[in-house]
Formats: C-alpha cells, sequence, structure tokens
C-alpha cells in the first residue's frame, strides 16, 4: 500500500520542465475568516454554479424545465458534500478514531479540516436525483442526461480545488509536465499532476456529450452511460497513478491493495459497455418514442393542434354572430329614420 505523501500548502507549486523557474505561490486559504475560505470551496462552488447555469440553458432539449435544474441544485449539494464526506469516512475509519480507538464523531464532521471524495458525491447525486424523478413523474434516464454534462463540469473547475490545496497528485516521474511540490522546507518531490490528467480528461468527455453523443442520442439515459464509461476508464487509468488512494479496508487482489475508486471505476465502465450494448444491439430504440423530449414535444403539438381544430370549429359559428351583429346595426338605424318620420 502507497503512503500517503503531504505537500505543504504554504509552499510553491512549479512544472520547471515546462515552465522552468517560475512558480505558483498562491495561499490554500483565499480568506482567514473562522476555519477559513479556502480555494477549493470556491472553485467547488464556481463549478456548481456553471453547471447549473449550462444545465439550465440547456433543460428544454431534454424535455426538462429550468425550474427542474435549480430544484435539483438546492437538493443535491448539501446531499452531495454528505455523500463525499461520509465516503471518505467509511474508508479512512481509523483516522476518526480517538487515543482509546473510538469513533470521533467531532472528527467525523470537521470538513474543514479535509477530506471530500468525488464517488460518494456522485452516488449521492444519483439517489437524490432518482428520488426527485420518481416525486415530480420525470423519467430518470433524460434527467441523467442532462445531470452528467452538469457533473462533469463540476468535475473540471473542482479538480483545480486540489491544485490549490496540493493534493490529489500522484507517484514521482520525470515527463516533461511534472509537478514539483514541497514535502519540507528544503524538500521536494516531482509528481504526475493527477488532478489536471482528471480534469482535462472530463473535459473532452463533456465536449464528446455536448457535440456527438447528445446528438445522435437514441434513449434516455444515453449521455448518462457514456459518463459511466468515459469517466470509470479514465479514473480507473488515472487512481493508478495517484499517491492518496483510498483503499478497500486490508482486502487485496493477486497480492495487491484494492483502490476503492479504481475497483469502482472498473465497474462503472463495465456496467456502462453492458447497458449501452443492450440498448444500441438488443432493445433498438426508436428516439420517437423513447426519447422524452420528443414525447413532450408531440404531445404539445396534438395539444396546439387540437386548439387549433376547436378554434376552426368555432370559426363558422363565430362569423354567423358577427353577421347578424352587423345586420342588426344596419337595421337599427332605419328602424329609427321610420320612427322618427311617423313622429
Amino acid at each position: 500500500m502507497m503512503a500517503p505523501v503531504n505537500a505543504l500548502g504554504s509552499m510553491p507549486i512549479s512544472f520547471p520542465g515546462l515552465f522552468g523557474d517560475w512558480a505558483f505561490t498562491v495561499d490554500p486559504k483565499a480568506l482567514d475568516i473562522g476555519n477559513g475560505i479556502y480555494w477549493y470551496g470556491i472553485l467547488i462552488a464556481l463549478g456548481v454554479l456553471l453547471a447549473a447555469l449550462f444545465c439550465a440553458r440547456r433543460a428544454g432539449d431534454y424535455g426538462l424545465t429550468e425550474d427542474n435544474v435549480y430544484d435539483l441544485v438546492l437538493l443535491t449539494v448539501p446531499a452531495c458534500v454528505i455523500g463525499a464526506r461520509l465516503y471518505y469516512v467509511i474508508f479512512y475509519l481509523d483516522r476518526f478514531r480517538d487515543g482509546e480507538g473510538k469513533f470521533d464523531l467531532g472528527k467525523a464532521v470537521a470538513i474543514w479540516d479535509g477530506g471530500l471524495a468525488i464517488y460518494g458525491a456522485v452516488i449521492m447525486a444519483v439517489i437524490v436525483l432518482f428520488l426527485y424523478c420518481r416525486y415530480r413523474k420525470i423519467p430518470f434516464g433524460a434527467a441523467a442526461d442532462l445531470g452528467s454534462m452538469g457533473l462533469l463540469i463540476g468535475q473540471i473547475v473542482g479538480r483545480w480545488g486540489n491544485f490549490m490545496n496540493r493534493e490529489a497528485f500522484g507517484a514521482e516521474t520525470t515527463l516533461p509536465w511534472r509537478m514539483r511540490v514541497w514535502t519540507s522546507a528544503t524538500e521536494y518531490i516531482e509528481v504526475h499532476p493527477t488532478f489536471f490528467y482528471e480534469s482535462f480528461w472530463n473535459l473532452i468527455g463533456l465536449l464528446l456529450i455536448v457535440f456527438v453523443i447528445s446528438k445522435r442520442r437514441r434513449y434516455d439515459g444515453e449521455n448518462a452511460t457514456f459518463y459511466f464509461i468515459w469517466y470509470g476508464l479514465g479514473r480507473f487509468l488515472i487512481e493508478g497513478l495517484r499517491s492518496d488512494s483510498l483503499y478497500l479496508f486490508d482486502w487485496t487482489f493477486a497480492g495487491q491493495p484494492i483502490r476503492v475508486s479504481q475497483a469502482l471505476s472498473l465497474l462503472l465502465f463495465v456496467g456502462g459497455v453492458v447497458c449501452w450494448c443492450f440498448e444500441r444491439f438488443v432493445r433498438r430504440p426508436d428516439p420517437a418514442a423513447d426519447l422524452y423530449v420528443n414525447r413532450v414535444a408531440a404531445q404539445e403539438r396534438a395539444e396546439r393542434e387540437q386548439r387549433e381544430s376547436e378554434k376552426a370549429a368555432l370559426r363558422p359559428l363565430q362569423e354567423t354572430v358577427q353577421e347578424t351583429q352587423e345586420t342588426q346595426e344596419v337595421q337599427k338605424p332605419q328602424e329609427e329614420q321610420r320612427e322618427e318620420k311617423e313622429t
């Protein structure tokens, strides 16, 4: 099991193979208020904001509304923070015990001391999304297709919070894009910038969904399926480089400790491939019937045609009434003139 290496947050970050002596020296803490406002939290919030705005703009393409998106943001953000923390605590349980070996709840809830796991957030997001869709009677697949793009945006931006914290980096390397971080005032290591690998990988995945997958979508859930395939593959490969992985208790495979995120990534990748193959080659969905947005459009079109049909049916009656009114208006002056003559 690879022992995690901690870098000093107060020391600079540099990329000597790319930028020579130039170094990045911003402190992880943006504002020294209370327990501190960290750049990590600011970047996470920025990622959530960008994801919400993007999904709200694209909601109509999936048969959803902006209100659906903002409702989900309000529900999922706090739930995801809890899920990310729970996931981390469960697999780093020994870190949250006191001197007597008892579980220390105070340490477990001290989220400001660090310790979140993205897979915990993803799992919680899926649960909240499923419950919301059941309540609102919205197809889960359609909402998941939209949400998968928002999730990627959040991950793309959020990973730079790891950069600001000098964390989530990989093993030592001599590659030209290696990142130098300091473990003490006099010692440094040069490592894989795995935070960047994942951010860039997710950016490519987002572009593929937006410009390729979503334009050829045949069933609700296809974007989400691709997300699990793409993210699962990338995270599986990148996690193998990480020096701070969460491990599956003391379990081993082929004599090696099992990295939790790597095992879960493999399951997501395989599950995504199986689901995609089943939908594409076995069920063979018809987009007109299977895509929620097409069903919504068809219903709106039918309602519009029904209204137009009702208007057309009423038009002869309206014309008759109008003719009657016009006749009465013509006859009225004639009758008034006749009455005047008689008088």
